[in-house]
């Protein structure tokens, strides 16, 4: 192998090697290699949205798409639900929401016009089957979270 060829090789273990172990020591891991370069890391998106409180900010029923609000009147129906997946217990692992044992949350699709698949946007409520009082909309896959209000 050439000189110039070590050094690369050498250069890309520092780079990558040195500091992904930094990284990792100081708690950030890979979420956080974007931080201080000038690109918001993944948790750092996720925490700007938040109220100082740590709530969710709110959005009113009348603000949401439609394709939401038709979705939101399913879920006070009872169904129909267009995807199989509508219905699911959600973990709520990003902490996003306020905590509750397991099985309080549950997502729901809000359909995406034009795409392909169940799209990024979701409605999530807590509590009992049918009720709408205590749901959460998302427009970024579970990245951030605004309760809905009447």
């Amino acid at each position: 192998m050439t000189r110039a060829g070590t050094r690369e090789r050498a250069g890309k273990w520092v780079r990558h090697g040195v500091l992904a172990a930094l990284l990792a020591a100081t708690g950030w891991g890979v979420v956080g290699a974007t931080a201080g370069l000038g690109v918001p890391s993944a948790a750092w998106a996720r925490e700007a949205p938040q109220a100082s409180t740590g709530e969710p900010g709110t959005i009113e029923r009348a603000q949401l798409p439609p394709e939401a609000v038709a979705t939101l009147n399913s879920i006070a129906a009872g169904g129909p639900y267009r995807y199989p997946k509508d219905g699911v217990v959600f973990g709520n692992f990003e902490r996003l929401l306020p905590p509750h044992r397991r099985g309080y949350y549950h997502e729901y699709t809000v359909p995406t016009p034009r795409a392909r698949n169940r799209g990024a946007r979701r409605i999530v409520c807590g509590g009992p089957p049918r009720r709408i009082d205590t749901c959460f909309y998302s427009d970024d896959h579970y990245n951030s979270f605004k309760r809905i209000v009447e």
